[in-house]
Parts: structure tokens; C-alpha cells; sequence
């Protein structure tokens, strides 16, 4: 609702519209944090946690447990992620007291121009890409997730690689009944997947009617996928005849219905040339501790540390929760003010300056000049605690001659958080992009329409060049923010491990991620509370979102009943109570009965389950 009492136009794909492409799942009530002495995996889908925890119970380590974890979730939750995906993530190494990030983010083939999105042909035919630039072949970015979980276990696993993947492969080939998710996910998809005579065959049935909750998918084609993957690595992938099938069917050019499919253009040598790369995280200080987050072509731990960046500045504690329950209590107006108001600035500056930063250099040459604290304390001042500023101007740092991109295209994503028996950490978010990708399906895998994630316009209004245009073998920006926190040591260094998150959603993920970090931080809510909270953000616009799926938020009547709905109005909020789809899942390291436990949570958005060496506190 808006300040007239009127409702939001949500869908219209405007700046600011909280709408997200995945369909929200409800919310489950009453879900309490799970606690175990050594090792914890929480997904958003129980085959996956009980396969990664099948690992670390052999002694494996985070990294080998994220393999298998990754590749269930390419099964059970194939409308989100898969072997056809790309991904980022942060890994924490115990031992050496070290924080990588990796990136696994798809890249646009060699042959693509800033006008790959737009036109089927630069020169000769400027209509858009058919059907749609989504389902041509024109959104499937060189897939990245092989590459990136076998770099991770090549640096940092124990276990035999070809050891990592009987769940998957056992699940694959004896079956699994289809969940809520992925049954929403087939349905909604239905007319689009019948374009694709694989897709169709494994997710229609015969008459061409999605299938339902509960049917039993068997997938032998993802299981010689994956037995090729275990005996020659991610190479089978991105050569020989799995490359060469994947190649094809991004060539492809009429559906099976007989509709007109633009082609993309990837080619045998864009596959092969590809590579995850280690980056360097994006740290900073907030508050007692350091948080560390994905550096770009992720834009999630910039914009993380942004918004907490200028939350320092104000006592969020004074602005806690009231009637804290199960479900994370009742956010306040306040609270919610200064946080999505942060939020905007932080969005502003994402919007204008992020990019891949192999193309696009940051302001002045350093992500310090967005983060500094001299810097952020001046955001911060432009927070008026009365009233809503609607939509924030970027940071101004001279001449930088980018135009400014408002798309917040960003779609669905998966999420995963793993601790080991010798405190290595894992926090990963891998993509397909929208729900079930391009539609595109080979080998038993869907392959990602990632490149929707560029601005299909290469200028801005004015001309300017867009930072996140496309460009040949770029990474389009992501909101993906997994993001790990750590005390301060006395000598200013990174100290114990404190959490690790992360959560999917598209282009709200840095929203879903404050609120979780705020919540354990400031309000001092457990890791199942913090997941659980109110969905609250805003991207850079005069929505502000306040998910309605939850118990605690009352949006009926307008929303003319809820205090902190009728609070934000008056403060000017435009306020949207659309149902949120993130999926949080959390790993706090705690105390209890001064013995160092794991104390786990998961987002009763979705179907995730919290697993480890158990014990009742």
C-alpha cells in the first residue's frame, strides 16, 4: 500500500518493484534452531543435507561436502541450480585462518556484442531475440559450477573425488518424489518447458500435463552426467560429447512445438577456455566484528557492507524486535526505517558502479572508496529518521563516465551453508537464474538463461555506458552474497568464526542477508529466529517490502491493522506486503554450558532441513 492506502502495481518490473520471480512457498511456523557438537549442513532440501553430512561424518571436509551437496541439488532442486548453473562462494579455512571467495559465475560467449539481449543481429535484423531473450539460446551464459566445486575440493578436500557423488548418483537413478517447490516450478513452467523435447519428456507427462507433487523423477541421463564428472573431473563437462551436446543445444533453433528459437552463439572453445577464479573477499569491520562477503561480478558483499556500513552509525540495538517469539518477534518501524533506508543508498551505489571488475575498474581503483567509513558516516547522514528519502542518488566521485542501471533482473538462486568437524566453513549461493533456467536441457541438466543478469541496454537515458552491460567473456552481475562473519581480535586481525549465511532471491538477497546479520548481531535472535524473521528490505525506490507471508505481519484491511505497516506510511514508506521467497540458511558457532557448539537454522520459506552430530542443548 502507498500513503493514499492504495495497493502497489507489484509485477510491473519498475524500479523499486519488491515482486520476485520465484513463487513464494508460505511459511512454516514453529521451526527451532538445531544444535550439533562438530560438523552442520543446512540446504534448502533434506536429500542434500543428509548427503553432505554423509561426508563429513567419513571425515570429509566442507569443501568435499559441498560437492555432494551440489550435486543432489542439482536433482531434487533443478528449477534453482544445477551442473548447467553458475555460482559463488566463501570458504574459510580453519587451520590457516584464511577466507577465499570463488567464482563460478557464468560468462558470455566470445561472440557476444553489448547488443546480444537486444537484437538477433546488430546489423541485419534488430528484432528481439524469439520467443523471448530468457528462453532463446541468447541467455545461456559458459556454465561455471563444475569448474567452481572442483576447484574447491582440488584446494581444501580430503575425501577421493570420484567418492563425492553416489547420493547424487544413487537419487538419479533409483528416483525421488518431486517437492512443493519444483512441483509449482513444473507447472508454472509447463508451456515453456514443452519447447525443449528433454525437458518435456522428464518434467511433462505424456499428454503434455506438468508433473506433480509426489511423482517419483528418475534421471538416468543426470547420472552418467555425474559418473562422468567422478571418474574425469569437470572436464567432461567442458569437452568431449557432454560439451559438444551442450554446444548444440544452445545452436538450437526450433522447439519442438515448432517455434522460432534465437541461438546463442557459445562455442567448444568458450567451454574449454572457461575457469573459476579465486577473488579477493570483501572484508570490513562492523561493529565488534568483521564481515566478510563475494567481491564483484558479485555486487551482494559490496552492497552487505555498504548497508551495515551505514547502520553502524546508528544504535540498532534501541531498535530491536518487540514480543520476540519462534518466529523472530515484531520487526519496528523504526527499525525497519533506517535499515531499508540504508538499503537504498547502498542499492544506488551498486547500481552505477558494480560490475565485473576484469572490465569494469571500481571508483578510484578500490572497493574502499565505496566502503570507507568516512564515507559511509556520510551516507549515513542523509538518513532522515522522520522520513523516508524514496529513492537515493549514488555516491558522486567525480567524472566516471557510467550511466545508471535500475534493472534489478536478477532471479531465483540456491543456498548452502556447511561447517566441518575441524571448523572449515562453506557458504555458497548457486544459480540457474529464473525458475528452470532457459529451458534448455541436455545430459539431464537444465542450463542457466544467466545472462539475462547483464542490462539488455548497453546506455543508460542519457547515453552513457551501462558498467553491467555485456561484453565478450563477461560476468554479468549478481546480488549472490554468502557471506561469513568473524570476531575482531585484539590485534585488529579476524578472529573466531562467528556465522555464516547466505540466502537466495534474486535481486533481494542483500536484503534477506542484512536483516539475518542485524538480527543476530544487534538483536541477538538464534539462527532459526533470524531466518525466520519478517522479511523486510528495499532495492533503491520508494517500496519498501514487508513480507505478508509471515505469521507476525497483519496485511489485511490494506494493512490499515499492523502498526508497522500504518508506521512506515506515515514516515512515507510506500509499502508492498508481497510474499518473499528467500532461503536463508545459517551456522552460528556458540556456547552452551561453556562447550563450543554449531547452532543451525533454515528459512521456513522453503524445504530446508538443518543436519549434523546432534545434541539438546
Amino acid at each position: 500500500m502507498n500513503s493514499s492506502g492504495l495497493s502497489v502495481v507489484i509485477g510491473s518490473n519498475l524500479p523499486g518493484d519488491p515482486s520476485l520471480p520465484e513463487a513464494a512457498s508460505g511459511y512454516r511456523t514453529g521451526l527451532k534452531p538445531v544444535y550439533a557438537k562438530t560438523y552442520m549442513v543446512t540446504t534448502s532440501n533434506a536429500y542434500a543435507s543428509a548427503a553432505g553430512c554423509a561426508v563429513l561424518k567419513k571425515g570429509g571436509t566442507a569443501a568435499d561436502a559441498a560437492v555432494a551437496v551440489q550435486a543432489v541439488l542439482g536433482l531434487t532442486v533443478p528449477e534453482a541450480t544445477g551442473l548447467g548453473s553458475g555460482g559463488v562462494l566463501m570458504y574459510y579455512d580453519a587451520s590457516k585462518k584464511t577466507v577465499q571467495a570463488y567464482d563460478g559465475r557464468e560468462s558470455a560467449p566470445s561472440a557476444a556484442t553489448e547488443n546480444y539481449l537486444r537484437y538477433v543481429d546488430d546489423t541485419s535484423d534488430r528484432s528481439a531475440p524469439q520467443p523471448s531473450a530468457r528462453a532463446s539460446g541468447r541467455s545461456i551464459g559458459t556454465i561455471g559450477v563444475p569448474r567452481l566445486i572442483e576447484a574447491l575440493q582440488r584446494d581444501h578436500g580430503k575425501l577421493a573425488w570420484k567418492d563425492l557423488f553416489g547420493d547424487a548418483i544413487s537419487l538419479s537413478t533409483d528416483g525421488f518424489p518431486i517437492g512443493g517447490r519444483l512441483a509449482g516450478a513444473i507447472a508454472s513452467n509447463a508451456s515453456s518447458l514443452k519447447r525443449d523435447p528433454e525437458a518435456a519428456a522428464y518434467f511433462l507427462n505424456a499428454d503434455g500435463s506438468p508433473k506433480v507433487l509426489g511423482t517419483v523423477l528418475k534421471n538416468p541421463a543426470y547420472a552418467n552426467t555425474l559418473k562422468a564428472m567422478a571418474s574425469s573431473g569437470a572436464n567432461a563437462l567442458y569437452s568431449g560429447q557432454i560439451a559438444q551436446d551442450i554446444v548444440a543445444k544452445i545452436a538450437t533453433t526450433t522447439g519442438a512445438d515448432g517455434s522460432v528459437i534465437t541461438p546463442g552463439k557459445t562455442t567448444l572453445a568458450d567451454l574449454a577456455n572457461y575457469q573459476a577464479k579465486q577473488r579477493d573477499p570483501i572484508c570490513t569491520t562492523y561493529r565488534s566484528y568483521w564481515i566478510c562477503g563475494m567481491p564483484p561480478p558479485s555486487s551482494g558483499g559490496i552492497a552487505v557492507a555498504s548497508a551495515l556500513g551505514i547502520l553502524e552509525n546508528f544504535n540498532l540495538q534501541q531498535q530491536k524486535p518487540t514480543a520476540v517469539d519462534l518466529e523472530g518477534g515484531k520487526p519496528t518501524v523504526q527499525g525497519v526505517h533506517l535499515i531499508t533506508e540504508a538499503e537504498r543508498m547502498a542499492y544506488a551505489d551498486r547500481d552505477k558502479y558494480v560490475a565485473d571488475t576484469d572490465f569494469i575498474p571500481p571508483p578510484n581503483g578500490t572497493w574502499n572508496t565505496l566502503l570507507n567509513k568516512p564515507y559511509l558516516a556520510s551516507r549515513a547522514a542523509l538518513i532522515n529518521v522522520n522520513k523516508g528519502m524514496g529513492t537515493a542518488a549514488a555516491g558522486n566521485f567525480g567524472a566516471v563516465p557510467l550511466g545508471v542501471d535500475k534493472m534489478l533482473i536478477e532471479h531465483g538462486t540456491n543456498q548452502f551453508t556447511i561447517v566441518d568437524g575441524s571448523g572449515n566453513v562453506v557458504t555458497a549461493t548457486t544459480t540457474v537464474e529464473s525458475s528452470m533456467g532457459s529451458f534448455h536441457m541436455t545430459n539431464g541438466f537444465l542450463l542457466n538463461n544467466q545472462l539475462t543478469d547483464f542490462s539488455a541496454n548497453p546506455t543508460d537515458t542519457t547515453g552513457a555506458p551501462v558498467a553491467n552491460r555485456v561484453q565478450p567473456g563477461k560476468r554479468p552481475r549478481s546480488s549472490m552474497a554468502p557471506t561469513l562473519v568473524f570476531k575482531i581480535a585484539a590485534d585488529g586481525s579476524k578472529g573466531d568464526f562467528v556465522m555464516a549465511t547466505g540466502s537466495p532471491g534474486g535481486g533481494t538477497i542483500p536484503q534477506y542477508v542484512v536483516k539475518t546479520i542485524v538480527g543476530v548481531l544487534d538483536w541477538g535472535l538464534d539462527a532459526q529466529q533470524s531466518a525466520n524473521l519478517v522479511d523486510f528490505g528495499a532495492s533503491n525506490g520508494p517500496v519498501t517490502t514487508v513480507g505478508g507471508e509471515h505469521p507476525n505481519v497483519n496485511s489485511s484491511n490494506g494493512g490499515a491493522n499492523d502498526p508497522l505497516l500504518t508506521g512506515l506510511v506515515v514516515l512515507g514508506h510506500t509499502v508492498s506486503t508481497a510474499a518473499q521467497a528467500s532461503g536463508v540458511n545459517t551456522i552460528i558457532r556458540m556456547g552452551v554450558s561453556q562447550v563450543s557448539v554449531l547452532q543451525g537454522g533454515t528459512d521456513p520459506r522453503r524445504e530446508g532441513v538443518v543436519l549434523g552430530d546432534t545434541f539438546a542443548p
